[in-house]
């Protein structure tokens, strides 16, 4: 009762303000815009928040405190006071010797942790010398083929020493049987590796676009992969549910976190049809999201998302373990927000992004270079990048204290918001039957592609400023960029034809005839997708067999 007349008393007050203060000073000087929205067109209702915004907060509920549910002030008690989140830089061009180059140099600058580009032939299931490579091979990250490339990409890095995520997809098993591989060759068991491998298919029908096999297999094959896991790599995250591709294609803030939510759930349900229990894997799912130029709405993205995250799989799988509801996530600044023009200004973006991420509570980051929206970045702008999160965690004070905005009443008022929003996709994607329904309708992808137009026009008619892009334009030297030569892809096509003609024949044969049966029942394919890497089956050998049990996905028409 005393909280309802003091909101009321400060809802008085404010009227007085606005009526008294407010309006006189308006007509002296005017709004600068006739409204204010987030980058993501979320409207700013008020020009100032006070508790009557957040009138409806139940502290202990909505909020309570980190390490506990609902997990919005942070996934971990102590937070950054116990631990700083883990610093990567998305590294991965050419070969794998030249990453590997890459890999030493940024842990003696201080990353503590790797982070793996792959070039798209790989990312698609193709070798190096498939025509479809023609041209990509090493361009955009590295070429991986066989088991022989990945040894060289981890020579001399103790696979029990550092963390490392793989940003894969549709061939996601393959790549990780390969690092299993590499690591027992190292004499490091399964179960002392540690990091990510993405292994998200369902964005990719969404947004990114980089798929094999249709939905069935596909989850069939993540559902595989979390079962090993379970048993037998404990230190390690089978799948990163991805909304940062989602973002990257256009989407919106509340969409980026719907859609992603609704994936996590999705292969939730996937993992309790293939039988495990909540509480054997929940703990182990990890997430990937998109840190944009708006700063309140990212952070309040964030910590809506591990509020919803609990809420939803508390009430929907009664776990047992409180581990199964904490949403633990990497966080990757914007590269869509990045310009051509004047790209020393994205030295900035990716340094308010990155705060932004750290104040909502990540448990890993990438800041993009500055040079990224032009090439593979180069050593100086990397070390530039990754310097901006040492000095965030270091110089800045912000991780002095755990969730220091939490209580704002501005970020408790967009946190609901995003969270009402959020929830309005779930209701559609609902009534539509599921994701992947939901995909198969093109619902996701219409949603995007309008969000993505809406911001275009925005930008077009300068409703939305960017500096050197639409406004403070010059003219600016130009900067040294990375250049892959064709080189690199001749390189490669040799050494896989190597691979092929030194393997035991007989081996390689038995293995991915084993795998063939395998994925014709119902078996896990994990173990046998083991075995055919370990014979030196490339990663488009092993892709073809599944494909001739599974097919390949046709995208519908989706406008």
């Amino acid at each position: 009762m005393g909280k309802r007349k003091d909101t009321e008393k400060i809802k008085k007050a404010k009227d007085r303000w606005t009526n008294e203060m407010l309006r006189p000073n308006l007509k002296l000087l005017p709004e600068r815009l006739p409204s204010f929205t987030t980058v993501s067109n979320l409207s700013i209702d008020e020009p100032l928040y006070t508790p009557s915004d957040a009138a409806d907060l139940d502290y202990l509920k909505d909020l309570g405190f980190p390490g506990e549910y609902p997990f919005t002030r942070g996934t971990y008690p102590s937070m950054y006071r116990g631990r700083i989140w883990t610093m990567r830089e998305f590294a991965g061009y050419g070969t794998a010797e030249e990453t590997n180059k890459r890999f030493k140099y940024l842990l003696k600058k201080g990353t503590t942790g790797l982070s793996v580009a792959f070039d798209l032939p790989t990312l698609m299931g193709y070798d190096s010398d498939h025509p479809r490579a023609k041209g990509e091979v090493g361009r955009c990250g590295v070429a991986i083929d066989s088991l022989s490339d990945m040894e060289r990409l981890f020579k001399g890095i103790p696979l029990d020493k550092i963390t490392t995520s793989m940003t894969i997809n549709a061939p996601a098993a393959v790549i990780f049987a390969m690092y299993i591989a590499v690591a027992e060759k190292q004499g490091v068991s399964p179960s002392q590796i540690g990091g990510t491998i993405q292994n998200d298919i369902l964005k990719e029908y969404i947004a990114q676009k980089e798929w094999i096999y249709p939905p069935a297999p596909s989850i069939r094959l993540i559902t595989d992969t979390i079962s090993y896991c379970v048993k037998n790599t404990p230190k390690w995250h089978p799948i990163s549910i991805s909304g940062y591709h989602i973002r990257e294609a256009g989407a919106t803030a509340v969409q980026e976190l719907a859609f992603t939510l609704v994936d996590g759930l999705t292969y939730v349900d996937a993992c309790i049809k293939a039988g495990l229990k909540i509480d054997e894997f929940a703990g182990r799912l990890s997430f990937f999201f998109n840190s944009h130029n708006d700063f309140f709405e990212e952070i309040a993205k964030f910590r809506a998302a591990r509020r919803i995250w609990a809420r939803e799989i508390k009430e929907r799988y009664r776990p047992k373990d409180f581990h199964s509801m904490q949403m633990r996530f990497h966080i990757q600044t914007a590269g869509c927000s990045l310009t051509a023009q004047q790209p020393h200004n994205n030295i900035v973006r990716t340094a308010i992004q990155a705060l932004a991420a750290v104040l909502g509570g990540t448990q890993s980051l990438h800041t993009n270079s500055m040079d990224e929206t032009l090439s593979l970045p180069t050593e100086r702008a990397v070390t530039i990048a990754l310097r901006t999160q040492q000095i965030i965690a270091y110089e800045s004070g912000v991780t002095n204290t755990i969730d220091p905005l939490g209580g704002a009443y501005f970020i408790e008022a967009l946190t609901n918001k995003v969270e009402e929003e959020v929830y309005k996709y779930f209701k559609k994607i609902d009534e539509l039957g599921g994701m992947v329904e939901a995909i198969q309708q093109g619902f996701p992808q219409r949603e995007i592609a309008r969000s993505a137009q809406w911001y275009q026009r925005a930008i077009e008619k300068k409703e939305k400023i960017v500096v050197g892009l639409n406004e403070f334009i010059e003219e600016e030297e130009p900067i040294e960029t990375l250049r892959i030569g064709p080189e690199v892809e001749k390189r490669q096509i040799k050494a896989v034809k190597e691979i092929r003609k030194k393997r035991n024949r007989k081996k390689w044969e038995a293995s991915l005839r084993k795998l063939r049966i395998a994925a014709e029942g119902k078996n896990n394919l994990m173990p046998y997708i083991i075995d055919a890497v370990k014979a030196y089956a490339t990663v488009g050998e092993v892709s073809n067999t599944l494909k001739e049990v599974f097919g390949e996905y046709k995208e519908p028409a989706a406008f």
